[in-house]
């Protein structure tokens, strides 16, 4: 009689922490856990069926084209990112691919409404030292008042899980919304405009919640920009590659809008000594919009979740679209 051989166990090979280790011991999934999580995930390919990674994960070194054999026995790569700009196309020759979609939805909607109101109330402003300063911005801000975000409208390019946290916010704070998605039909009871242009043209306030694609590549750019409401302040918590930084620069210096608020530039960082540093109209942090004490469990929670679904045969969440490149 010949031996019955027991089923391979599913090899996974876990590259974002102690964090997602010790969710997958608690599970108790059936699965190994791949030794080595340092080395390059391409490496790999040929040992585990499950990658789970990141942008950190050594993927700016990646070879241009595919490693020989690639993608090897990996049979779904979960990745701890929204976008999948971060790595090479060739990723995508994995039979499944997904991400961490949503996870930093609430961080990132709670940067754009605090660079909201920022813009509107000039927080940075108001701060004093004494009483000399204290007379002096009572009687300023007297003469002329800040503004409220009640009334403002708020237009919200690209509409998934971030824009429509972003649109639960600004509604709570009576902003008037207005969103440009693919499709261009009204959801949620919101609003669409038919062209960036036409978001432009109706916005005071514009939020950037689009992930980059040819088609979005300096979305943004002197001839939409053209069409902006006097005084537009942009908020870009996406990709900087949306922008075309030079017309923002344009833009901002004759006055035609009144501000920018960029998570996120193109490149990252910006060379030293570029102006978006230092211009009066900017405000500009380190791509950090997404950043909450929490953001390493929920990503690792999501893959988790994922791999029980993936272990079942189930269909997964947050399966990335090859042609749309998202």
């Amino acid at each position: 009689m010949s031996a019955v051989l027991a089923p391979r166990p599913t090899v996974v090979l876990n590259q974002t922490g102690e964090t997602a280790d010790a969710l997958l011991a608690s599970a108790a999934l059936p699965v190994e856990l791949a030794a080595d999580p340092v080395a390059p995930p391409w490496t790999r390919a040929g040992e585990v069926d499950v990658l789970f990674t990141g942008p950190r994960n050594g993927w700016r070194d990646a070879p241009a084209q595919a490693p020989a054999g690639w993608p090897g026995r990996l049979q779904w790569v979960h990745l701890a990112s929204a976008g999948i700009d971060f790595f090479p196309p060739w990723l995508l020759d994995v039979p499944l691919v997904t991400c961490s979609r949503g996870v930093a939805a609430v961080p990132i909607a709670e940067y754009v409404l605090a660079a909201v109101l920022t813009h509107e109330k000039h927080w940075d402003t108001l701060q004093v030292d004494g009483a000399r300063r204290w007379r002096d911005t009572f009687q300023r801000v007297d003469r002329q008042p800040t503004g409220s975000l009640r009334g403002r409208a708020l237009g919200i390019a690209g509409y998934g899980a971030i824009g429509r946290e972003v649109a639960r916010l600004g509604q709570a704070f009576g902003m008037q919304v207005t969103v440009l998605r693919r499709g261009g039909v009204p959801v949620d009871g919101v609003p669409s405009a038919a062209s960036i242009e036409e978001l432009l043209a109706a916005s005071d306030h514009l939020v950037l919640a689009l992930p980059i694609t040819p088609e979005t590549q300096h979305l943004v750019n002197a001839a939409t920009l053209a069409h902006a409401r006097p005084g537009l302040h942009l908020v870009n918590v996406a990709r900087g590659a949306l922008v075309d930084q030079q017309a923002l620069l344009h833009a901002l210096d004759e006055g035609h809008l009144s501000g920018a608020t960029l998570d996120v530039t193109d490149p990252e960082p910006l060379p030293e000594g570029h102006r978006l540093y230092r211009h009066p109209r900017v405000r500009l942090t380190p791509h950090v919009s997404w950043a909450v004490q929490d953001a390493g469990e929920a990503t690792a929670r999501k893959f988790v979740a994922n791999l029980s679904r993936f272990l079942a045969g189930e269909l997964l969440e947050d399966v990335v679209d090859r042609a749309r490149g998202y």
